[in-house]
This record gives structure tokens, C-alpha cells and sequence, in this order.
């Protein structure tokens, strides 16, 4: 049977792409551009926040990312001290509650210190969830669990459930699972996150690079997943 859906989604992912590409058509570094899309993480919080999402993850930093200009590195690690720095109020304001996936521990401690102080301070709050993915990538996510499983020796048998457990983004359940998963920036691929997680989540790309996103646009997003018909592997409504 099929599972029709008009009903908000609980969890969306957002792969937040294209603040290089943004600044580089406004002959601008690079960094400009991830610091223009502290703005966009900004009011898209704000806008999933009221309109009642669950949980809002946002990929902000892979594994991958280390490869990058050492520069560029070293400001993207500045970043969320910037942002905890001045939104963390307004966080608390709106009841949201911030988490991390991924190994914050291989961070710079001045990074580790500021996200770490984040969840602190915004582990009562009960509203949103908000989940930054740090250093984050699903393949090492998958990994990490399966020697973690491993190294316990389990006397039974291993199930999806053993392993869901066992992922970073064990802190999200009973919403795991993004429903909606969004793209920016035109770029068509998934880049190694919550790979385990998405297997049957709804995609939306959008050309729009990151920095130019808006609640609006969340909200579009929002609307295309609501008129879509989640099979979940199954037939159409009505078996066709």
C-alpha cells in the first residue's frame, strides 16, 4: 500500500552548496560567500522553526572538506563560533534545540568549544531540532558503527535497527530519516550524506546557490514534497 503524503515533513536535510560559486560571480574570495550563507542558514532555521519542522539537519562541514585550501579551512572552522556567537539567543528563544553528527572531536577546540557550549545551553529546549553535521560524511558514519558493532559482539543478530542505533544520528530518532532532502546550487548528487538514513527520502534540488536561499523557497520545497506520493518501494495509489 501506498503512503500518500500531505502532511508536513517531519525532517529535512539540507545540503547547503553553492556559497563558493556564489561568490565567485560577484568577484568576491570564496569566503565571502560562506559568510553571506551564515544569512541563509539564519532564516531558514527561523522559517522551519515556525512553521513546525521536527528536525532540520544542515551538512555543513564533510569529511571531504579537509581537502580544501588551508585558508578556506581555517575560516569554515570559524564559522559556527561566528554563528553560535550571536544566534545561540535567538536559538533559545525559539525553543530550538541544537545537536551535532559526525566527529566534532577532530575540530579545532576553539570549534569544539563553541558548538559544544551550543548544545549546552540549548539542551532543555523542546521545539525544533536543529543538527549541524560537522566533519561529517555517511560512508565514515557507516564505518565507525560497523566496528562499533563489531568490537561488542553481539549474540544477536544484527538488524537495519542495530545499525540506526549505532549511527551519529542516533540523537535524532524517532526521526532519523529525513522526509525532505534539499540541494542547492544545481548540483544533482548526494556527496556522501546520510546515505543509510535517505534511502527513501523525497529529493529537491534547486539552482538557487546557497546564499541566495530564502524561507520562500523552503517553504516551495516543503509544498512539492507535500503533492508527492511516497511509495516507500510499494505501487502508486490506487496500484498504478
Amino acid at each position: 500500500m501506498s503512503k500518500h503524503t500531505k502532511k508536513m515533513p517531519d525532517h529535512i536535510a539540507i545540503i547547503m552548496d553553492g556559497n563558493g560559486r556564489w561568490a565567485n560571480k560577484r568577484f568576491l574570495p570564496r569566503v565571502a560567500g560562506h559568510k553571506e550563507g551564515l544569512n541563509a542558514v539564519e532564516r531558514t532555521v527561523q522559517t522551519a522553526s515556525a512553521i513546525g519542522i521536527k528536525v532540520l539537519t544542515l551538512y555543513a562541514f564533510s569529511t571531504e572538506n579537509w581537502s580544501r585550501p588551508s585558508d578556506e579551512v581555517h575560516f569554515l572552522m570559524k564559522l559556527p563560533i561566528d554563528f553560535f556567537n550571536r544566534f545561540v539567543p535567538q536559538l533559545i528563544e525559539q525553543n530550538v534545540r541544537v545537536v551535532t553528527i559526525g566527529t566534532i572531536e577532530d575540530l579545532p577546540q576553539a570549534t569544539q568549544n563553541s558548538v559544544n557550549r551550543a548544545v549546552e545551553l540549548t539542551k532543555e529546549c523542546t521545539g525544533m531540532t536543529l543538527c549541524f553535521a560537522l566533519n561529517y560524511g555517511a560512508q565514515d558514519d557507516l564505518l565507525r558503527a560497523f566496528q562499533t558493532i563489531q568490537s561488542k559482539e553481539l549474540s544477536e543478530p544484527i538488524t537495519k535497527e542495530t545499525i540506526a542505533a549505532h549511527l551519529s544520528t542516533h540523537v535524532l530518532a524517532p526521526f532519523q530519516a529525513p522526509d525532505l532532502l534539499i540541494r542547492t546550487s544545481g548540483e544533482i548528487r548526494l556527496s556522501n550524506f546520510l546515505l543509510w538514513e535517505s534511502a527513501y527520502s523525497e529529493l529537491y534540488f534547486i539552482e538557487k546557490a546557497w546564499p541566495d536561499f530564502t524561507g520562500d523557497d523552503l517553504k516551495q520545497a516543503i509544498n512539492h514534497y507535500m503533492h508527492r506520493e511516497r511509495r516507500y518501494g510499494g505501487l502508486f495509489k490506487g496500484g498504478k
